[in-house]
């Protein structure tokens, strides 16, 4: 074992984040670590990292004691963690970024950039990596841009990689790209703790996973012949039903109808319809336009030309309000940057959309507020200890359930919903996939954006698939399947 902690835990204000956790890592072994929102696992790493220091508990690096009071700690035994949220500076060079803290100087006091340079082209060429240098970190992808992150990490010599949701916000060719770099990092022998909510990703290169559930360790076993199902079941600690809810197959009249709505250089001559009882997706890479189609029907944006129908009548949507009167509600994709004010209270995030319902003479009447923020949190099994405490203290999966409850309050006809499951664990996606069908089938519209093809797969009754800023074909759910919307939505 390369690693082996054992009995750790963790109390953060009379709250036990871990209790009696253990974790071993193997040399040149991928380990699988996973569980929902708020089960240890970040904290576990944390503690590792060098973040947190564990109430109770040891470890131990290649069979010796170690303690590990700081990240700087961490680093000299190895140790490297690239977080889900990337930590560049957009303006410096790849190079710069990977030896920040470390730069190499002449005469100990300039910067020596050549020789930076010099030493990123070597290591990214020892992992068949293809990167200038000397590129500005804002010129690059989100996949270039954590592919420096690995590169800063492994310029430190590490051999023991944490990967926290790597492929969060990737498309599927760069998460590709990013395992087969995973492979190649093994076969040199560098050991990877990887952290997913993306379970279906795990069997191409995982050796053993680790559940962890409400801070306990639940079970470590090789991962070969274990399900997703039964991963999923381990996690949430219950018999989880088809991931996939049986969809809505009666639609009623045509809701939305688009023609020739475009918006250089963003998106151009889109034509799609959603009917009464419908959910249609969204397929595409990054880049494609569908985010930007969605954010200029919701009025952020303005069309160049086109047409919107909304119930049989040409409507003008110049700003989000107008959308809201309409019926519309986008859940974003960034739920924190766009979507909720994360230090307001659950209660306020919730009546957001539409203060009327809950104030009179601009005055907002607490009663009222309550009931309807009471009533949307049991309808949608909304976990939080208060109404009154900031947001960010939920979990991301009861965050998103907010960010659908505010639509809910406006009595949303049509929901668009961007990436409505980045980041959320298996026991929340369910429950959110179960919402979506179920506003389906009350008779509203649903628009589903989404990378994870298996999720557009699961849940659409049609899928739309964009290249380019351009809609290059329609699928009904018989003919939809991964290679057919792969090769639309690379141009082939």
């Amino acid at each position: 074992m390369i690693l082996e902690m054992k009995g750790i835990s963790k109390t953060f204000y009379g709250v036990k984040a871990l209790q009696d956790v253990s974790f071993g890592l193997r040399k040149a072994e991928v380990h699988a670590l996973v569980g929902e929102n708020g089960a240890g696992k970040s904290t576990l790493m944390k503690v590792l990292a060098g973040i947190h220091m564990p109430d109770e508990g040891e470890i131990a690096i290649k069979d010796k004691h170690v303690e590990i009071g700081s990240p700087q700690q961490s680093q000299k035994l190895g140790i490297a963690i690239i977080h889900q949220e990337l930590n560049l500076i957009p303006d410096m060079s790849v190079a710069e970024n990977i030896f920040l803290g470390r730069e190499q100087k002449m005469a100990g006091v300039f910067s020596n950039f050549k020789a930076m340079a010099e030493q990123t082209r070597r290591l990214l060429d020892q992992f068949g990596l293809r990167l200038n240098p000397g590129a500005k970190i804002s010129s690059l992808s989100i996949g270039e841009r954590q592919i420096v992150e690995i590169a800063k990490a492994l310029s430190m010599n590490s051999e023991i990689l944490i990967m926290d949701e790597p492929t969060a916000v990737l498309e599927e060719r760069e998460a590709n790209q990013l395992f087969e770099l995973i492979r190649r990092f093994k076969e040199r022998g560098v050991s990877i703790i990887y952290i997913s909510h993306r379970l279906h990703e795990l069997k191409g290169f995982c050796d053993r996973i680790t559940v962890l559930r409400d801070g306990k360790h639940v079970t470590t076993r090789e991962l070969e012949g274990l399900s997703e199902r039964e991963i999923a079941n381990l996690m949430v600690g219950r018999e989880l039903k088809e991931m996939y809810p049986a969809r809505p197959e009666r639609f009623g009249e045509e809701l939305l109808k688009v023609e020739g709505l475009t918006l250089a250089p963003y998106f151009e001559d889109i034509h799609f319809r959603v009917r009464s009882g419908e959910i249609v997706g969204f397929a595409g890479l990054i880049g494609a336009g569908r985010t930007e189609l969605m954010r200029t029907l919701f009025g952020d944006w303005k069309a160049q030309s086109g047409t919107v129908i909304w119930r049989g009548k040409p409507v003008r949507v110049r700003h989000p309000l107008d959308a809201v009167k309409l019926g519309f509600g986008f859940a974003t994709e960034d739920r924190k940057g766009s979507g909720l004010l994360m230090e307001m209270n659950v209660a306020h995030n919730m009546t957001l959309s539409n203060p009327n319902k809950v104030s009179r003479w601009n005055l907002i009447r607490r009663k009222s507020e309550s009931i309807i923020v009471n009533e949307k949190i049991r309808e949608l099994n909304i976990k939080a200890k208060s109404l009154n405490g900031p947001i960010k203290h939920l979990s991301g999966g009861n965050q998103q359930k907010v960010v659908i409850a505010k639509w809910l309050v406006s009595d949303t006809e049509l929901f668009i919903m961007d990436e409505p499951t980045r980041g959320i664990d298996v026991g929340a996606r369910s429950e959110i996939y179960n919402l979506i069908v179920r506003f389906a089938a009350e008779g509203k519209g649903v628009i589903v954006i989404s990378s994870e093809l298996p999720e557009l797969l699961g849940l659409c009754n049609r899928i739309y698939v964009m290249h380019h800023g351009k809609i290059r074909g329609e699928m009904n759910e018989n003919e939809a399947n991964e290679q057919s919307i792969m090769t639309m939505a690379t141009g082939l």
